[in-house]
C-alpha cells in the first residue's frame, strides 16, 4: 500500500556519499525535522530525469529555500556512487540532497515501486515528489505515466 498524505515517513537506511565513501543514514534523520522537499527519480542519468526533473529542483532551489523549505533531497534505486556522479554532473552538489536506495528498502517501504523490467531497469520507484513536514507526509504527487508534470519542482512550489 502506497504511502498517503498523513502518514509518516517510513525510518529506512538510505545511503550518502560521504568523503571516504558511501555513509549509511537513516530516513528519520535526513528527512525527518523541518519543512523537506523529497523527488523520487527512476533512474539517475536517465533522460527524464536528467533533462527535465533534477534540473527543474536545482534551477528553482532559491525558491524553495526561500518558501521556507530545509531540505531538498532525491532518491533513486541507485548506489551512492552513481548518485555522486550524477549529483556532479548536474550542478546538484551543496543544493539537493542526493540519497541512493540501493536496494530499493525506501521505495518499497513507501509503497512506490515499479517493475520497469521491460525496458531493462528492474524494480525501480515510480516518479513522485512529495512535502515532508517533521517527518509527516503533508503532499504528495504521483506520477501516473510517463513524463514529469505533476511531481515537477513547478508543481511542488504551489503545495507550499
Amino acid at each position: 500500500m502506497a504511502i498517503a498524505v498523513g502518514d509518516k515517513l517510513p525510518d529506512v537506511e538510505v545511503r550518502t556519499m560521504g568523503t571516504d565513501g558511501p555513509t549509511t543514514v537513516r530516513t528519520s534523520e535526513a528527512l525527518g525535522s523541518g519543512k523537506v522537499v523529497l523527488f523520487a527519480v527512476p533512474g539517475a542519468f536517465t533522460p527524464g530525469c536528467s533533462k527535465v526533473h533534477l534540473p527543474g529542483y536545482i534551477e528553482n532551489y532559491d525558491e524553495l529555500k526561500a518558501k521556507g523549505v530545509d531540505v531538498v533531497a532525491c532518491v533513486a534505486v541507485n548506489d551512492a556512487w552513481v548518485m555522486q556522479a550524477w549529483a556532479e554532473s548536474q550542478g546538484a552538489a551543496g543544493k539537493i540532497l542526493m540519497l541512493a536506495d540501493g536496494s530499493g528498502d525506501f521505495t518499497r517501504a513507501m509503497g512506490l515501486e515499479a517493475d520497469l523490467s521491460g525496458a531493462g531497469l528492474g524494480i525501480r520507484s515510480r516518479r513522485y515528489a512529495a512535502v515532508i513536514e517533521d517527518g509527516t507526509v503533508t503532499s504528495l504527487e504521483v506520477e501516473p505515466a510517463g513524463g514529469v508534470d505533476v511531481s515537477s519542482c513547478q508543481s511542488m512550489l504551489a503545495h507550499l
